[in-house]
Order: C-alpha cells, then sequence, then structure tokens
C-alpha cells in the first residue's frame, strides 16, 4: 500500500492505494465524481473516462493511482456546472453533438486537452486526439464540429450567447438546446452505474459456455468461503414463474435445466463490493453436459431436428406475400436478375453496459415496493413482465438515463436478475455487467438468409419481385414474427412491384437471441432488395439513380401487402440527389488509379411509421405558473425525444421552453404507450401529446383560465389525456400477405462514394450523401444528429462489424466505427408535412440505417465490379471476390 496524494478539481485529497488501483476508481467511488464512465472493461478502448492529468488527457480506467502522487486532476465535473458551463461545454451543445451523452464527458476532456494545445485544430489534429473515444450515436461530425465551435469561443471570435436562439424563436424548425444536452456535457447525468445505494449488495452471474447443454451440476462451496459473500441465487429461488415473456413464453430469468445459447444466464452471487461478487462467480463450479447444436436454420428445420422448446415448434412463424403470377411475369421479363444474400449477426453496440439495480422503499401504504433501476425503451411492458417473472406486483420501473441502446432494450436483458435477486436476499441490488457479458446477455440484430429475384420490361419497369427469407431467431423468441412482418411490409421499398412472390420463416437456432436492432428488419431485407435493384438496372444497361426514379411507386398505388398511399414525396429527393451524383460519378473516374479504385452507390428506403393497430397516451396538466407538465413513458436513449415534447407543447400552446415539464422516466406518474423503437414516438407520443393540449387549450379558450389553479376555480380539469390509435390491427392474408400496413413513411436517398483497394480488399468510405424528407423538421440538429449516427452505423454494417458467440468479447473485437474510420458526410432534408403527423411531422431514427449498406455495396461494384452478397464485406472478401474475376 502507498500514501499518494492527488489535487481533484482544485482539491487536496489523500488516498491509501495498492498498485493495482486506477484512478477511475478514485474518482468513481472515493470521490463520487461519476461523470467519467466505464464502457470498454478497463481496455482503454473506448475514452469514455477521460480526464485530465497534468493537462493532458489520461484514460482513467488505466492510470495507476500509485504513480500519481503530487498529480493534478482535472474531470468534466470541475471543468463547469449547467449553471456555469465551460465554453467547450457550451460548444458542444450548441453543435448538437450530445445525443445519448454517455461518451460525452470522455469527449469534452479529450477536446480540452487538445485546444490548450492549439487552438486552430485542423481535422486530421481532431481525429488523432480523438483516436481513443469512441461514440455509437453521432458519427463523431457533430463532434469534430463542436470542437471547431470550442476553438472559435476560446479565440474569440463567436461568443455562445450569440448561437442560442432567442427564447420567442419558432418551436418548429429552430434547433433549441435539448433540455438534457447541458446535464450530460457537465457529467451530472446520472446513468446506471452512477445509483448507489446504501447497503447494497453487488451481483455477478455465471454464464453458460455453451450453446446448449443440460446444467448437471452447480458448485459454490469454494465461492461461499470468499470474502464478502452474501450468497447465491438460481433458478429455484425465483418465487416467480421465472419466465420474462414478451410474446412467448421462453426465456428464462435464470435457467433451470438446460441453456440454450452462450451466454444463457445460470447461477448469481452477491457479495458486498463488485470485486468480491466477480471473483466468487469465477469460484463457482457449473458442469455442462454437452446436447446436439443448432448452429444455423437449415439444421434448425431439418427433419428429426431437436425442437429447443416444448411449446413452439423450431419453425415457429411463416408468412408469404403472393400478387399476381410471378412465373409469367419473370418469363415475359426482358432482364431477370437473381441472387444469394447473407447478413451477420450483429450486436447493436450501446457504449453503456447492461446495468441494472433494484431497491426496497415503502408505498403511501407503508407497504413494501420494489425500484428497478434499468435502460428499459419500454417501462411499463418490462415492468409486467418482471413481476410475473420474479412473483411481486407492488413494483415501480425507472429509465435511468440511457447509454444509447438502438433497439436493444425492447427486453428485459439484467432487469429480472436484479429483481429477483432484491427479493431474495432483500436487499438493494447492484447489478453492474462488464461489457463482455452484456454482449453475451443481450438480443442481436437477426441474420437473415434470402434467395432474390427480379425482373423488368424493355421499358425500364419492374415486371416482378420475389424473395425466399429464412430468419435464424436464435435461442428465444423475443419480438420475433414482429421482425419479419416488419421486413415484409416494407419489401417492396420504395418502389412499385406490380407482382410480388415472398417466403418467409423464422426459426429457432442455438444462436443468440436476435431482437430488436436500428430499423429491425428492413435493413437486412433493404440490403438484398436493392442490391438486386442494381444488379437488375446495370443488366439493362440504365442508370441505377434514373431506374430507381423511373420505379417508384407513385400516390393512390399499392404497396407491398395491398394498402395504398396516400403520400409518397421520394422523387424530389431524386432531384436533389441528382447534382452530388454527377459530381461523384465525374471524380470517380478521375480518381481512380490502377489500384484505388472509386465507385459510387446509391439506394434508397422507404421506412414505415404507425403501424396497424398501435395506440399511445399522454397526459397534459396545466399547472400554478402557466406552465404545462407533460406525462407519458416516452424514453430518450439519445435521439432527442424531449426535445421533441418540449418543442411540440410549446409550439401548440405558445410557451417558453422553461415553462414545459416532462415526467417520462417512472411507471409511476405514467400509462402503458408502447416502446420508444420503430421510429414510432414522434409519430405516436406526439399525436397523443398534440391531441391532450388540444384539449387542454380549448378548456383554457372556455374558460379563460391562464394557470391550473384558475382551471380548477372555473370547474375544469387541469388535467387531460391525449390519444393516437391507428388504423385496425389486422394479420395479414396467411396465403396471400394481403392486409393493413404503415399509416405513413419517411424517406431517404442515399449515395455512397467509396475506394477500393484491389490489392488488399480494403474499402474505405469516402463520403456518404443522404437526401431525407420526413416531414415537419421539428429539431433539424437532432434530424441531422440521427441521419449522420445511421450512416456511420449502417456503414459498420456493410463493412465491418460482425457478432460471433464466445468471441468477440469488446470493441476492439466487434470493429466499433472510430473517429479514424469516420468519413465526410453530407445531409439533405426536404420537408413535406405529413397529413397524419403531429404538426406534420414523423420519426427519422432509423431512416438511415436502412439503406445505407446496400448504397455501400453498390458502390464496391461500381468501384470493382465485384458484388458482395454476404456482408460484413471484409478486405478478405473483397478480395476473393476480385481474384475470382480476374
Amino acid at each position: 500500500m502507498k500514501k499518494i496524494g492527488l489535487t481533484v478539481n482544485g482539491r487536496k485529497h489523500e488516498f491509501v492505494v495498492d498498485d493495482q488501483t486506477v484512478l477511475l476508481d478514485i474518482l468513481r467511488e472515493n470521490l463520487d465524481l461519476t461523470g467519467a464512465k466505464q464502457s470498454c472493461d478497463r481496455k482503454g478502448q473506448c475514452g469514455a473516462c477521460t480526464v485530465l492529468v497534468d493537462g493532458k488527457a489520461v484514460r482513467s480506467c488505466l492510470a495507476k493511482v500509485a504513480k500519481l502522487d503530487g498529480a493534478e486532476v482535472i474531470t468534466v465535473e470541475g471543468l463547469g456546472t449547467p449553471d456555469n458551463p465551460h465554453l467547450i461545454q457550451e460548444a458542444f451543445v450548441l453543435a448538437g453533438a450530445v445525443q445519448c451523452g454517455f461518451c460525452t464527458p470522455g469527449m469534452i476532456m479529450s477536446a480540452k486537452a487538445l485546444l490548450e494545445q492549439t487552438l486552430t485544430p485542423s481535422k486530421e489534429e481532431i481525429k488523432k486526439a480523438f483516436k481513443h473515444n469512441l461514440c455509437r450515436c453521432t458519427g463523431y461530425k457533430k463532434i469534430i464540429e463542436a470542437v471547431e465551435l470550442a476553438g472559435s469561443f476560446l479565440r474569440g471570435e463567436q461568443k455562445p450567447e450569440d448561437l442560442y436562439p432567442e427564447a420567442d424563436a419558432p418551436m418548429l424548425g429552430t434547433s433549441h438546446p435539448r433540455p438534457s444536452a447541458m446535464i450530460k456535457a457537465c457529467g451530472v447525468a446520472r446513468f446506471g452505474a452512477d445509483y448507489k445505494f446504501s447497503g447494497a449488495l453487488e451481483l455477478a452471474v455465471v454464464r453458460s459456455t455453451l450453446p446448449h447443454a443440460t446444467i448437471k451440476s452447480i458448485d459454490t462451496s469454494e465461492a461461499a468461503k470468499m470474502p464478502g459473500v452474501a450468497g447465491f441465487m438460481t433458478a429455484k429461488d425465483i418465487k416467480g414463474t421465472n419466465i420474462l415473456k414478451y410474446l412467448v413464453a421462453d426465456r428464462p430469468v435464470l435457467c433451470a435445466e438446460v441453456v440454450r445459447y452462450i451466454g444463457d444466464p445460470i447461477v448469481a452471487v452477491a457479495a458486498q463490493t463488485h470485486e468480491q461478487a466477480v471473483a466468487a462467480a469465477a469460484a463457482i463450479k457449473v458442469e455442462l453436459d454437452p446436447l446436439p447444436v443448432l448452429a444455423n436454420t437449415d439444421q434448425a428445420m431439418a427433419e428429426g431436428a431437436p425442437q429447443l422448446h416444448d411449446i413452439i415448434p423450431n419453425l415457429c412463424y411463416e408468412q408469404p406475400i403472393k400478387r399476381g403470377d410471378a412465373d409469367a411475369a419473370f418469363t415475359g421479363s426482358a432482364a431477370v436478375v437473381e441472387g444469394d444474400f447473407l447478413t451477420q449477426f450483429n450486436h447493436q453496440a450501446p457504449l453503456e453496459p447492461e446495468v441494472s439495480l433494484a431497491y426496497w422503499e415503502k408505498d403511501e401504504d407503508g407497504e413494501d415496493k420494489l425500484v428497478v433501476v434499468g435502460r428499459s425503451i419500454n417501462i411499463h411492458t418490462h415492468l409486467g413482465m418482471i413481476q410475473e417473472a420474479v412473483g411481486f406486483e407492488n413494483m415501480r420501473y425507472e429509465e435511468a438515463y440511457v447509454g444509447g441502446q438502438f433497439g436493444i432494450k425492447i427486453d428485459v436483458i439484467t432487469e429480472g436478475i436484479a429483481a429477483a435477486a432484491a427479493m431474495h436476499f432483500k436487499s438493494a441490488i447492484r447489478y453492474v455487467p462488464s461489457l463482455a457479458e452484456s454482449m453475451q446477455a443481450s438480443s442481436k440484430r437477426h441474420s437473415f438468409k434470402m434467395h432474390t429475384k427480379m425482373g423488368a420490361g424493355a421499358d425500364g419497369k419492374i415486371t416482378a419481385y420475389a424473395n425466399d427469407i429464412t430468419v435464424d431467431n436464435g435461442a428465444y423468441y423475443s419480438i420475433g414474427h414482429v421482425v419479419v412482418l416488419r421486413a415484409l411490409w416494407m419489401i417492396a421499398g420504395s418502389y412499385h412491384m406490380p407482382t410480388l412472390d415472398i417466403k418467409s420463416r423464422l426459426a429457432y437456432t442455438n444462436n443468440p437471441w436476435g431482437s430488436a436492432a436500428r430499423g429491425a428488419g428492413p435493413p437486412q431485407q433493404i440490403f438484398a432488395m436493392e442490391s438486386t435493384v442494381d444488379m437488375l438496372a446495370r443488366k439493362l444497361g440504365k442508370d441505377p439513380l434514373e431506374f430507381r426514379y423511373q420505379n417508384f411507386l407513385q400516390v393512390g398505388q399499392a404497396g407491398a401487402t395491398g394498402q395504398a398511399v396516400e403520400q409518397w414525396p421520394i422523387f424530389a429527393l431524386i432531384d436533389a440527389v441528382r447534382p452530388h451524383y454527377e459530381r461523384a460519378m465525374k471524380e470517380a473516374k478521375e480518381n481512380s488509379t490502377d489500384t484505388i479504385k472509386r465507385g459510387v452507390g446509391v439506394a434508397c428506403g422507404s421506412f414505415g411509421i404507425g403501424g396497424p393497430g398501435d395506440a399511445s397516451v399522454v397526459a397534459v396538466e396545466l399547472d400554478d405558473d402557466g406552465g404545462v407538465s407533460v406525462f407519458g413513458a416516452v424514453a430518450d436513449p439519445g435521439e432527442g425525444n424531449d426535445s421533441m415534447l418540449t418543442q411540440l407543447t410549446c409550439e401548440v400552446m405558445g410557451l417558453t421552453m422553461d415553462k414545459v415539464r416532462l415526467y417520462t422516466r417512472s411507471t409511476d406518474v405514467t400509462a402503458a404507450s408502447g416502446p420508444a423503437a420503430g421510429s414510432r414516438i414522434t409519430y405516436m407520443m406526439g399525436n397523443a401529446l398534440v391531441d391532450g393540449l388540444k384539449q387542454l387549450k380549448e378548456a383554457m379558450a372556455a374558460s379563460g383560465a391562464k394557470t391550473g389553479k384558475e382551471l380548477v376555480e372555473a370547474g375544469k380539469a387541469r388535467r387531460y389525456i391525449g390519444r393516437k390509435k391507428n388504423i385496425e390491427a389486422k394479420p395479414l392474408d396467411p396465403e396471400t400477405g394481403q392486409g393493413p400496413n404503415f399509416e405513413t413513411q419517411v424517406h431517404a436517398v442515399q449515395m455512397a462514394e467509396v475506394e477500393v483497394n484491389t490489392e488488399t480488399g480494403e474499402v474505405k468510405v469516402v463520403k456518404m450523401t443522404t437526401a431525407v424528407d420526413a416531414g415537419t423538421a421539428i429539431h433539424p440538429q437532432n434530424l441531422a444528429g440521427q441521419l449522420e449516427g445511421g450512416m456511420d452505423m449502417g456503414v459498420g454494417y456493410a463493412l465491418r462489424e460482425e457478432y460471433i458467440a464466445g468471441k468477440t468479447n469488446d470493441w476492439r473485437s466487434f470493429k466499433f466505427p472510430t473517429m479514424d474510420t469516420s468519413f465526410d458526410m453530407e445531409v439533405i432534408i426536404l420537408e413535406t408535412p405529413r397529413t397524419t403527423g403531429p404538426l406534420g411531422a414523423i420519426g427519422v431514427g432509423e431512416m438511415c440505417m436502412v439503406p445505407t449498406a446496400p448504397a455501400v455495396l453498390n458502390a464496391i461494384d461500381d468501384a470493382a465490379g465485384v458484388r458482395i452478397t454476404t456482408i460484413p464485406a471484409t478486405p478478405d472478401k473483397v478480395k476473393a471476390a476480385l481474384a475470382a474475376k480476374a
């Protein structure tokens, strides 16, 4: 042990530490400075823990405190506060560089270190300074812009106050700072691991190392002797059903007899400290007896294959779409192309690990109430799942600030174990899993295997499209068939396809369980469809951009399931992209060499929003100062839903933003309204909000009241319930697949410019351009931020990222996007107000994920003349395709 002295944010401290203690622990545990975060299991991969040590950016998860005697440390909390922020913090807020906010403190401290060296950093210097800082939300563009803006502030060329919108600036179309942005920039927003409870036990879980096995024995005898251990919990200790049922009752909180994928939870241990719990978990001996492994859907659907679940067969869902005579249409086509496509299992990759907490409090009747704190985007559904699983009703779910999710939190992941442990041990519980465990514990983007066929006439019009789709659902159902349905609803993309022959099936395997991931179904099938469109255009000798324009769906024509579209504003997006396309094609020819081939690819997307039968509820209440409180289960893991709710309220009620109060994170004060998924929140919750506000305005107008107190005195209610209920939900016809579809769509045309190294097979994205029409733009900066982040994620999906069970365990093995892989981006926003949207607006969070991968793969083909049909398009695949072509 060694006594050392540190000055932290201007205050002197002394600590006695061993040679393994890292600075991150001193800051978070000893000083309660939780702005510095941990994502990467202390491997120095994520930069979320960055602080300044003697003026230099240091990853505090790696910095051994014993070597820092006398050092001066500055954390994000020491830089500024929400009431008195540093110019760099203001720059990040004003530039729109704060989305989920988990990476933001580390980013800001890296910016501080850089700007101490130079106030005029180049883009390359910024990228170099941020080489250790990861972000999943932004695509890095706005982070670079934030650093440049901070430099201008520090040089005295601009002032923050000159950039903040006026309080009376329009609420629609003005990028007012996000309500939550500054507390995130100052490191005081509380994420899961930032919560501390007196006397809480720390939890660790032993998970399966095999994809399919029976549990022969669990030996905790050695672990029980270890320091700090409070006890163990297995399936038999859980009082409820021990099943987390979303749609099908198949996934256990803890496995009782059988494990079905690598990562299935088996036994939990509670201890006084996190380190003690993890050590005890490592000492538990679990004996597994291997069972036959269903490694893919072919094995799962084979005759005589072992069935993974008793309640439902391996082939758990099928749905066709049949329209017209496909055989005749293909026979009569002037050109026909076919292709086989495969997409990977992929991790949604939020930076924050899957932290869950549970604690006890007394309710108003003096009864014990269990409070679960987690990362949910569907708090009411998750509350119900947990209540049934653990056998306890008096419970509340609270959403902490969430470090990204991208669909992963459609499911309960670790909250069930935390809640069960709180009951079993009769204690508050903190369950803070590692990144490696979070990757194992969570759902993944489904893998799709597809065979496509498309034909066109001599006039260039698409005649028919066929796609035979098999979806690997992994070990548990989750929302399985919903993902398939979403793919089917959008199977024709942006196009008029008069004849369709679509088959789809969903099968259980022993792979990680599939669930929601940004786009949830359409990104996989649109990759195949848009690649096939490109192949057909090239076979016909047509320009790929103009071929798409020629085949767009027209207003009044029916989409894939037979529902006619009422608005289809995609044609203007092609017109907006065309000059960029012509410039890119010219530059591709000019910049190609014998080794480096440049190409241009395009793809389109028309993403459905407002599904059949969807419903939402928002309550609004007039406060005594004339402000409005909004109550709605509207998760905001980074998209900017706080901006949407606030600015819509201000617009309808004529208020300034400081008069709007949001209550969105607790099941106690909100009603069930569905998940923050499917880009549905602006459309569904926004419409419900506007409905409630209109009722409130009518009551105020009728009574002349301007405050809640005056409303009550006039005999009126101060609280009104707004609702949005979509078209009637009916299943698709089991034979034809015809039936209701989405109420509206967001449209995009995406263009990729890439360089292919024909010697190494490496692909570099030079630039992505996206033109999007998402209706009325409430907050243009948030809108652009979603598009930029979606492009970055889509490129990773196309070129690098893949989750391989048992191998992918950190950000390097996952190939997480970095500043080094970032690229130039351009966003073009067109606004066609949607007739059914709240003040004309709709959502956009998933749109840019959908057409990105096919645009990139089409660009590779344009550059090098090779069609990659299995993603990610890694250098070895590209090199092999080039060799086969030669």
